[in-house]
């Protein structure tokens, strides 16, 4: 289940279909379009101007990667607004994929995982610092060595747990019966290095987590999910128990070798489900990922779904451990920013510069592939299945990512002003029309004039005013948080910028304020 690309080099051309998926549940039609018939008049222009490039850049991956089928999607304003399938979801019978169609999303089910033991969390049924023995009774008799920490529950959310990188092993683990597990754990496992102290990504760690679902809540990890996290976000389709689903629906998996597809094995539902036995529809995943990208920004008002906002924006709290890494796919070439990464929970958190913040998982698995990425402060998020091992489209989804960008879609939403912030920045306007801080001397911090006296600053603002001029102080101000912003003045001569920084106290009292004028 690595959260990496893993992509092979093909070059058949299965065949190609378009389809329209409305946001709400219901079995797609093909038809020439490609996006949902109802998002048209709500579809932003530039996701719709970024449409063609979109489209060719997964096209030429399904083909490339020799995938018999994909389906991928873009979702914004909380909503599926773009959505296709490509191929057929299984060989056999032809069918083609739409946004119903069923996919495994293998490790992409971690964040699944690590939400439900934030909503146990919340619930105050266990703390992230328990040690996991306390719920997982079966670890209580490993051996540690030396001086090694015992694991804690955030450990195995983050893979710092010192568990060995397990994904060839973790992938063919997923039917392993629950006893079989039990005896796994009673008989300990040896560890790779000191917990809480360097990433190395775990499967087994998951599945761990899976058993800790179902001791603390008392029910089977995937019954607790279908009860408490999909079935609350209407994911109607979704489940673990893969031969359950309607044949008709599935997409069936397969791996590419000697020039040919090979069914590969259905791996039933089993010990190992929590870290990806999870299959979704792109429907149903679109909802999801709405989910996810509605906890930005941190905002008042009332609270929908199954977690709080606050508990799903813990997903990007990494374990420290940051490195740096090329962005996948065509636009990470050597000349590209570098991204700073480092794994949350059940999510991989990366700063790009284009892009902003991100989350991101891959999901390979015998028979599938898939990837999602989130940049919550645009609220947009993609994602792509497809049905051919370790095919995880990744490279894809970030080049789709990057034509939104070049497209202008990704783009910061405004952070709000505050009251306290509007009171400062009309004090700043004051001060300027009066060429005086006294002017607004109860809205300056104790530290202001101890930094720069009132004849220094007299001084300062008739230099700035003397190639500025009179300026229109009415301008909005944009929020860079709560109690800070930047400001940009059109004056008689020229221009004024500025910032204003509050200090931590309840009236709105300035600690630092710049004017910089511009001709």
């Amino acid at each position: 289940m690595s959260i990496a690309a893993r992509i092979m080099p093909c070059l058949a051309a299965p065949l190609a279909l378009s389809l329209v998926a409305a946001a709400a549940p219901g079995i797609a039609q093909p038809v020439a379009a490609s996006t949902p018939a109802d998002a048209d008049a709500s579809l932003p222009p530039e996701i719709a101007a970024a449409l063609p490039d979109v489209d060719r850049i997964f096209a030429d991956y399904q083909r490339e990667s020799h995938s018999p089928g994909m389906v991928y999607g873009i979702v914004a304003n909380g909503r599926l607004v773009h959505v296709k399938g490509l191929g057929v979801q299984d060989l056999e019978q032809r069918r083609p994929v739409s946004a119903d169609s069923l996919f495994r999303i293998a490790s992409m089910t971690k964040s699944f995982t690590a939400l439900a033991i934030l909503q146990l969390r919340d619930a105050g049924k266990l703390s992230l610092d328990d040690l996991a023995e306390k719920h997982v009774p079966q670890m209580r008799g490993w051996t540690y060595p030396a001086d090694w920490p015992r694991i804690r529950v955030r450990d195995l959310l983050t893979h710092s747990a010192g568990l060995v990188t397990d994904n060839p092993w973790g992938d063919r683990q997923q039917y392993l019966p629950q006893a079989a597990f039990t005896a796994m754990l009673e008989a300990g496992v040896p560890l790779s290095r000191p917990a809480g102290t360097v990433f190395e990504y775990s499967n087994f760690g998951y599945a761990v987590l899976g058993r800790i679902v179902a001791n603390v809540s008392g029910m089977a990890y995937a019954d607790y999910m279908q009860r408490h996290i999909l079935r609350p976000l209407g994911m109607a389709s979704s489940g673990y128990d893969v031969a359950a689903a309607p044949l008709a629906r599935r997409a069936l998996g397969y791996r590419w070798e000697d020039e040919a597809w090979r069914p590969e094995p259905e791996l039933a539902d089993g010990a190992f489900n929590a870290m990806g036995g999870l299959q979704v529809s792109a429907n149903d995943y679109a909802r999801y990922v709405a989910f996810l990208l509605s906890a930005w920004p941190a905002r008042a008002g009332e609270q929908s779904g199954p977690l709080p906002r606050a508990s799903v924006r813990m997903l990007v709290q990494g374990a420290g451990f940051a490195s740096l890494a090329q962005r996948p796919g065509a636009s990470g070439g050597a000349n590209a920013c570098r991204q700073s990464v480092t794994y949350g929970f059940g999510m991989r958190v990366a700063r790009d510069c284009a892009l902003g913040l991100t989350l991101g998982h891959s999901g390979g698995y015998p028979g599938y592939g898939s990837f999602v990425l989130l940049m919550p402060d645009a609220g947009i998020g993609l994602f792509a299945f497809s049905n051919r091992t370790y095919n995880s489209s990744t490279p894809a989804v970030w080049d789709a990512a990057m034509a939104l960008h070049r497209a202008g879609a990704i783009k910061p939403r405004p952070t709000p002003v505050s009251p306290l912030l509007a009171q400062g920045y009309a004090a700043a306007g004051r001060i300027y029309a009066a060429g005086d801080v006294l002017a607004a001397k109860d809205a300056l911090a104790m530290n202001f004039l101890l930094d720069r006296d009132a004849a220094h600053w007299a001084q300062a603002l008739a230099d700035v005013k003397r190639q500025a001029g009179d300026c229109g102080t009415d301008a909005p101000i944009r929020a860079t948080g709560a109690l800070s912003g930047t400001f940009s003045w059109t004056c008689a001569t020229g221009t004024v910028k500025g910032n204003v920084l509050l200090a931590p106290t309840a009236n709105a009292t300035i600690q630092e304020l710049e004017f910089e004028s511009a001709r």
